[in-house]
């Protein structure tokens, strides 16, 4: 993970690097062709904004992305097993997580937004009864385990 962090921290030094050449070549451009315009109109030389910012953008990506990926980083308290080359299989083997295998709830969650997508295409009443039953199945799946034969 450190190196994927330091990975995007060159990224972004090179898209603001890239921001700021490609600031002063649209520039110089504009300029240039302000030189040679032989109409005579008085024009303005303009940075083009669109692609500047669109770099600036990415630098400012690759910047969170890196801040996120140190922060994981340190947080975790070191190298983890998959990221360790001589690490075997059985280093990281804990819980995963809990899942229910059972769970027909969202089955009906995703039915409820297929019926609330094809509402907007047919018509807008139809969206309604999306909404309905997607409230209905968020609440049963948030809860299933707090009644039945799975309650805790």
């Amino acid at each position: 993970m450190k190196g994927f962090a330091r990975l995007f921290t060159v990224l972004a030094v090179f898209f603001l690097v890239a921001a700021v050449v490609y600031s002063v070549w649209a520039y110089l451009y504009d300029l240039q062709d302000l030189a040679t315009d032989a109409s005579g109109s008085e024009g303005s030389t303009t940075i083009e904004w669109v692609g500047t910012v669109g770099l600036a953008l990415c630098a400012a990506l690759a910047t969170l992305i890196a801040f996120y990926l140190r922060r994981s980083y340190t947080g975790q308290g070191g190298e983890l097993p998959e990221d360790r080359l001589d690490a075997n299989i059985d280093d990281g083997e804990a819980e995963q997580g809990h899942f229910s295998p059972w769970s027909w709830w969202p089955i009906i969650l995703a039915a409820s937004a297929a019926l609330f997508f094809v509402g907007l295409a047919v018509g807008t009443w139809v969206c309604f009864i999306g909404v309905g039953l997607f409230a209905v199945a968020i609440i049963g799946w948030v809860y299933e385990y707090y009644r039945g034969y799975f309650a805790r």
